[in-house]
């Protein structure tokens, strides 16, 4: 009982941590320093307060380009937009970028694109990375044994592979996150493999990451019919 009010203490601290970086998502440039600090932001299209995971950053870059930053370590004022491609392509069609801005920017009619092919290639360096450092294997018969010893805290499946041995890996892996997104060849090049079908990430913090950048990657290869800008 008498970690209680402790407990109370630190759960009023993050829920002031949280709504201090809500508060500080505000618009204009008195608000510019504020935005880049804490752990939420503020879609340019939407104007809905999400989590940093679930969007991407924009910045100009010194020509004045809409430059993506997908590790959102690049300086200069950020730019976030919900990591979705309808919601980029809304950004573009309604000049949002330069509006926030306050001044003409040039945009790449296929920034979509580009940030897609971006979230791809991060994914499979982390990938890769899992892999070197041993929390990640490839092979039916290694995902398998992976599976049933319960290592594995997420499946990976080639897009254009056999459909009956990802059925039976998919049931040795219940509940645990599947992801398809990705070919063969581009599984084996993460894996320094000739051709990859079945892998397995370990449970843990690389996993995790991996499946986060999948998440914002997912939101580039849909295409829904709302561009979602009356969002709230």
């Amino acid at each position: 009982m008498r970690t209680e009010p402790g407990m109370a203490r630190r759960q009023g601290d993050e829920a002031a941590a949280i709504a201090a970086a809500a508060a500080a998502l505000g618009d204009g440039p008195e608000h510019e320093a504020d935005s880049e600090r804490g752990p939420l932001r503020r879609c340019l299209v939407t104007r809905a307060v999400r989590p940093k995971a679930e969007l991407v950053r924009f910045v100009l870059s010194p020509a004045g380009e809409v430059t993506p930053d997908l590790a959102g370590r690049l300086p200069g004022r950020g730019y976030w937009v919900g990591a979705e491609r309808r919601l980029v392509e809304t950004a573009l069609a309604k000049h949002l970028f330069a509006k926030a801005a306050g001044k003409a920017v040039a945009a790449a009619a296929d920034l979509p694109d580009l940030v897609a092919r971006l979230l791809k290639t991060r994914a499979l360096e982390r990938l890769g990375l899992a892999r070197r450092a041993g929390a990640a294997v490839a092979g039916h018969d290694k995902v398998e044994a992976w599976l049933r010893e319960g290592r594995a805290g997420l499946l990976l499946a080639a897009s254009d592979g056999a459909p009956d041995g990802r059925r039976k890996l998919a049931a040795l892996a219940g509940a645990l996150p599947v992801v398809a997104c990705f070919t063969a060849d581009e599984l084996a090049a993460a894996f320094g493999r000739e051709r990859v079908v079945h892998a397995a990430l370990a449970q843990g913090r690389l996993a995790t990451e991996f499946q986060a950048e999948v998440a914002r990657l997912m939101g580039f290869l849909a295409h829904p019919e709302s561009d979602g800008s009356d969002e709230q």
